[in-house]
């Protein structure tokens, strides 16, 4: 899992160690503190140092750190036993006593899933582009607005703010997130499932050949999200769609990136979150069924063949 602490107790601003504890794999973590996290940038690379880097919950626990707020960047995937960890931890009552939660994540529905008691959680939705390199190593390949329920805190509004101009990254604080989340989700719902299947990079969805399928997943997504209560006019929705593929065409999805080395994706929490909640509201959701369906299938495609 991966998770960054955020604590109250801060270092003068320009110092040479971050002040927010990373929590992650092991391999990474150790990398990270023997050499800092290398960030390539299109400027060039640069190596962050961490005053804190925990490999595990019960590190964690040892050293006593209390973080004020916990950002959660695990796939989707993971969330639920993430939960399960720090509820068999008891970190809930001791370590994280009082910390805030944040969700930074891909795909809807994950507040339900981290339901920990007494804690607030709150979520998020980025438009980072970042790929994981190795261990010790990221690469940014663009730069998005990183949004926030309103909901969040006075003071980690504060800190949010701060903290992202500083480092030269846009934030904002949305009263109408949900709206935000959706447009996400809608995105995510037409580029992850096809890239995933067609092996290409962002730009396939684009295809003369696409044009329908992309339409009709889009339509079923404001079909569902209408029935949420959150209103999209198609034409934006479907400009908002090209518009991504266009200024992404060169990347890979992070769904055909798992697909590639046989993980499980985040299909579940995208266009499963779709079908879900349209079989709840009695909407049709039958191209989606279709993606998620044949995303599914990838894996267990795999998994017959390495028989």
């Amino acid at each position: 899992m991966v998770g960054y602490l955020l604590s109250g107790d801060g270092i003068p601003s320009g110092g040479a160690v971050e002040d927010v504890a990373l929590l992650g794999r092991r391999a990474h973590m150790e990398q990270i503190r023997e050499s800092g996290l290398r960030v390539v940038l299109p400027r060039g690379p640069r190596s962050i140092r961490f005053r804190h880097c925990f490999s595990s919950l019960e590190e964690f626990q040892r050293s006593g750190y209390r973080p004020d707020a916990v950002v959660v960047t695990v796939k989707t995937y993971s969330l639920p036993r993430l939960r399960e960890e720090i509820m068999s931890s008891g970190a809930l009552g001791r370590s994280l006593a009082g910390a805030a939660y944040v969700l930074l994540m891909n795909g809807m529905g994950n507040r339900e899933v981290m339901d920990l008691p007494g804690a607030d959680v709150r979520q998020g939705i980025t438009s980072m582009g970042v790929v994981y390199a190795g261990p010790g190593q990221v690469k940014l390949r663009g730069k998005g607005k990183t949004i926030f329920e309103d909901g969040v805190s006075p003071e980690l509004k504060a800190t949010f703010r701060e903290r992202f101009a500083e480092k030269g990254f846009q934030v904002e604080f949305a009263p109408d997130f949900a709206v935000h989340q959706w447009g996400k989700l809608l995105v995510n719902s037409v580029i992850n499932p096809i890239t995933a299947l067609c092996g290409g990079s962002n730009g396939i969805v684009l295809s003369p050949d696409l044009t329908a399928t992309v339409e009709r997943v889009v339509d079923e997504c404001l079909a569902v999200a209408a029935g949420e209560g959150v209103q999209m006019e198609r034409d934006f929705a479907l400009a908002l769609v090209k518009d991504v593929a266009r200024m992404t065409s060169g990347n890979t999805s992070s769904m055909l990136k798992d697909a590639q080395m046989g993980r499980e994706t985040e299909i579940e929490s995208i266009n499963g979150y779709v079908i879900r909640q349209g079989r709840r509201q009695g909407i049709s959701t039958p191209v989606n069924e279709a993606l998620y369906g044949l995303v599914k299938s990838l894996r267990n495609a795999g998994d017959h063949l390495s028989r």
